[in-house]
């Protein structure tokens, strides 16, 4: 019964986050910028991580 219930409110909500104008992409949007500051601070840190995890062992 949840899942059904799950499902149905991200179909209605999925279908009320779009709209019928599109608009012609003039570069990268601030969330896209922050997505990959995101992923290379993450990138940044585990390979810090394995380093010292390395020097340890």
């Amino acid at each position: 019964m949840a899942l059904i219930l799950a499902f149905s409110f991200a179909a209605t909500a999925a279908s009320a986050a779009t709209s019928a104008v599109s608009t012609p992409r003039t570069g990268p949007e601030l969330s896209d910028i922050a997505l990959f500051l995101v992923a290379a601070v993450a990138v940044w840190l585990t390979r810090r991580a394995l380093r010292n995890r390395g020097r340890k062992g």
